[in-house]
């Protein structure tokens, strides 16, 4: 058993210091995570990877409905609650009062002559919703992806899946997130 999945099940158990003793194991990480994913982020933004991992962990923590049975569910949430804020953040930033259009997000796994190369975070919240309406699982590798920093390899790890159908599940998902937004930007 790993020492993430041991205080996660003392922290299930009601012990209220496994919190702190969890944080120390995964902070490292979660600063991995934040800074990959901020690094996608336009130019001149604001929130930075200590701040973006410590308002997810304000999230979390705060959370009473919490249930990370396992590594799995734990960085499920801390990807969602990642995605959260930084969509929280675009869409701030796009209101007209505040001065602008909406904030455009770069995805570093994608090629560069990929049409999803550069995406709106706010059309892929909305396509990402509609893909989990029909399929779960594969909305999960999407976040894991896109919004965790995690390599294909990994989210399948995460997932339980092997790499094989990682792969195929990876290739829907993007060929669906695609025909969704580009359904979106043409209506």
């Amino acid at each position: 058993m790993s020492r993430i999945t041991h205080h996660l099940e003392q922290l299930a158990a009601g012990d209220g210091d496994a919190a702190t003793r969890l944080l120390d194991v995964v902070y490292a990480e979660l600063r991995r995570m934040a800074s990959a994913q901020l690094a996608r982020e336009a130019p001149g933004h604001t929130l930075q990877p200590t701040a973006l991992v410590h308002e997810a962990w304000l999230r979390l923590a705060g959370d009473a409905t919490q249930d990370w049975r396992s590594r799995r569910y734990f960085f499920g949430a801390c990807a969602e609650a990642m995605r959260r804020i930084l969509l929280e953040s675009a869409r701030a930033k796009g209101r007209l009062k505040r001065g602008g259009d909406r904030e455009r997000v770069e995805l570093e796994d994608m090629a560069q002559d990929d049409p999803l190369a550069t995406l709106d975070l706010i059309a892929l919240d909305e396509a990402l919703g509609r893909l989990a309406e029909s399929d779960a699982l594969k909305a999960e590798l999407v976040k894991l992806r896109f919004f965790a920093g995690l390599t294909l390899e990994q989210a399948a790890q995460l997932l339980g899946f092997s790499a094989a159908t990682a792969d195929r599940h990876w290739a829907f998902a993007r060929a669906f997130l695609y025909a969704e937004i580009q359904g979106r930007d043409g209506a």
